[in-house]
């Protein structure tokens, strides 16, 4: 190794180990909201009433959780949330895939009119009153479908699909076509299978917009068997103080709702409340992970 060679593996010695040194913060920065509130749901609540809980847990329990999944309407409103992220997210990324492909077919009548139409959509919107009353006049309000369809198409993964498609061998579709394939066996057998990086990001994507929505819920749904999770919780959040004082004042004896509040303070409710959000919608990205920045850098720039 020649001397300029020594000095150069010298040079990097010194921004490696700062470069280390600023990601390794950043990411305590970014982890350290999780922690925290992992820390004080299992802790001691007085404790953590008090802001005493920064760093590591005192008091370790379990019971917060048990009295958190005991609140009543939890397993039908945790069924409605999963069945919405599941559904939503395949409608989704179907939708994405399909319009994407077929934004880049020359032989798609009006085809940069029907795309600035999508894309213009991201930009303008009726509003809060007249989409209500859009909702209300198809029927949606009180319907589980009201959590799916409005969510179907979205102009930003329609763009990234269409970039990402746009980056594929022109090739593959005219070797088919030669074949005598249709444009639909097209996209389902030559272009969705190699698409798996675009749509794993598409999927991270809808799954966390899905699971962790719940404006949709106190908009547009009073029927209670329809609420999520989320609204659920958010409903509990807010009721945090009424609930751990009911608590107190009537020594634990509770029924229903209230119930979750026994021995608790407002702070271990709210933190509990918050893990078991957070916690399941994490758990998608590490399946997600290898195809995430593959699939969100092609699609976002093209050649």
């Amino acid at each position: 190794m020649t001397t300029a060679s020594l000095t150069r593996e010298r040079g990097h010695v010194p921004f490696a180990i700062v470069n280390c040194t600023l990601f390794a913060l950043f990411a305590l920065v970014c982890g350290y909201p999780f922690y925290y509130l992992i820390i004080n749901s299992i802790s001691a609540n007085d404790l953590s009433a008090l802001g005493d809980i920064r760093w590591l847990p005192r008091g370790l329990h379990l019971d917060n959780y048990g009295q958190v999944l005991d609140l009543q309407g939890l397993p039908q409103a945790a069924l409605v949330s999963f069945a919405r992220t599941v559904i939503g997210t395949a409608a989704t990324v179907l939708a994405s895939a399909y319009l994407g492909f077929m934004f880049t077919q020359p032989r798609l009548w009006k085809r940069s009119f029907w795309y600035r139409a999508v894309v213009i959509t991201m930009y303008f919107n009726a509003g809060l009153i007249p989409v209500f009353i859009i909702m209300k006049t198809l029927g949606l309000t009180n319907s589980f479908w009201v959590y799916i369809l409005p969510l179907v198409v979205q102009p930003f993964n329609i763009i990234l699909v269409k970039t990402f498609v746009e980056a594929m061998p022109r090739e593959l579709q005219e070797a088919a076509e030669m074949d005598g394939a249709g444009i639909l066996s097209v996209f389902f057998r030559i272009y969705l299978p190699n698409m798996t990086p675009i749509l794993a990001t598409v999927a991270i994507f809808s799954a966390v917009t899905q699971w962790n929505s719940f404006q949709d819920t106190l908009l547009y749904i009073t029927d209670q068997s329809l609420y999520t999770l989320q609204f659920l919780l958010y409903m509990y959040i807010n009721q945090a103080d009424s609930l751990a004082q009911a608590a107190q004042q009537s020594g634990g004896d509770l029924s229903g709702i209230a119930s979750a509040a026994t021995s608790q303070t407002a702070t271990s409710i709210r933190t509990t409340v918050a893990v078991v959000v957070v916690l399941p919608i994490l758990f998608v990205y590490p399946l997600f992970q290898r195809y995430f920045v593959k699939g969100i850098m092609l699609g976002a720039v093209k050649g």
